[in-house]
């Protein structure tokens, strides 16, 4: 009784207090939506070029309008969708060829580097780990499952990155991962490429456990742009 007597007298929320409240739920939501279309996005189900339809995206999550463009801006600013005209409304992003080149490129320096760090810092506890997931990566080459390939593939990537500890450089590969996913999703549809690439995974822990960072270096370089030339050939470019 005395506790319903003390939440009775308690003071209202202030009117500041309630709009901080309503901007925190609205931050809640939008990350949701956020999360949810990028999710959308690197497993496929949103294709390239298609438009982003706002209110069937809202039902889906659960959200209303205003989170949602929210989240839509964000992406935006990620680069994982682009705004068209007015009365189309956003759409995910389509690379040209300039663009998805210029990406390899970057993320081989990248990767490099990454890859240097290693060879300087990495435990053993860590290329132990780094070695299961290639491991890992080959089993699930011999069962032909390729979305699970590309989902460790995510996996190793990161705790490379991880275990590189280099903030920025971090950043900048996952940001260009995002952008570049619809590319490197169906390159690795393709049982040839995904053998090609983990054998690449493999060797660059091998160079990295050798302890030379120059080495490692190339063998990073040299796997993201073995990447660009599985891509270019698939264009017919060579």
């Amino acid at each position: 009784m005395a506790a319903t007597a003390s939440a009775l007298s308690a003071p209202a929320p202030s009117p500041e207090a309630l709009d901080r409240i309503a901007r925190r739920r609205a931050e809640s939501l939008a990350e949701l939506a956020h999360a949810g279309i990028e999710r959308m996005i690197l497993e496929g189900l949103l294709a390239p070029g298609a438009r982003l339809n706002e209110q069937a995206l809202a039902a889906r999550l659960g959200v209303s309008r205003g989170p949602l463009r929210e989240a839509l801006r964000a992406l935006e600013r990620e680069g994982l969708v682009q705004g068209g005209p007015a009365q189309r409304g956003m759409s995910v992003r389509r690379l040209d060829a300039a663009e998805v080149a210029e990406l390899y490129d970057t993320r081989a320096l990248l990767q490099g580097f990454c890859c240097a760090l290693l060879a300087r810092r990495a435990t053993a506890p860590q290329m132990a780990a780094l070695r299961a997931q290639v491991a890992a990566m080959a089993a699930a080459l011999s069962a032909g499952d390729a979305a699970r390939y590309y989902a460790l593939n995510l996996a190793f990537h990161d705790a490379m990155l991880e275990a590189a500890a280099h903030r920025r450089t971090a950043a900048l590969y996952r940001a260009m991962l995002k952008e570049s996913h619809p590319v490197r999703r169906q390159m690795l549809d393709d049982a040839e490429n995904r053998r090609a690439s983990n054998a690449e995974h493999a060797a660059m822990l091998d160079a990295i456990a050798g302890g030379d960072a120059e080495a490692a270096r190339r063998a990073g370089e040299a796997h993201v742009l073995a990447g660009k030339r599985r891509w270019l050939a698939g264009l017919g470019g060579g």
